[in-house]
């Protein structure tokens, strides 16, 4: 079986397919967090849309949460589209053992605390 998927190329070293998902940004800095949407991803980063009330994000550490993947990833670029709008491309980072502690403190069930 040969699976076929609409792969955008820029000038990414790995191309990157559709995939969109509804998702849950967490700003590593504040802990703030912001809807957006994934619109295609590869292993190394994800193209995301947002609305135009967003925070300054990029050159920012984030956490996303897009249907089944969490990604620790940069903000490499923060696009304005003419309707106002932004594209956001994110590069995919380690998850360092800083970042995991806080993602584990936050997950759980809150009747355990």
């Amino acid at each position: 079986m040969i699976l076929e998927a609409e792969v955008t190329s820029e000038k990414r070293k790995i191309g990157r397919v559709e995939f969109k998902a509804p998702s849950v940004v967490v700003l590593c800095d504040t802990g703030e967090t912001l809807y957006v949407q994934v619109e295609d991803a590869s292993p190394r980063g994800m193209g995301l849309w947002m609305k135009e009330d967003r925070p300054d994000i990029e050159g920012k550490d984030i956490i996303i949460v897009a249907d089944t993947v969490i990604m620790y990833a940069f903000v490499a670029r923060v696009v304005k589209r003419d309707d106002g709008t932004y594209t956001v491309g994110i590069s995919a980072k380690k998850f360092t053992p800083e970042v995991l502690d806080y993602l584990f403190s936050h997950i759980g069930d809150p009747d355990d605390e």
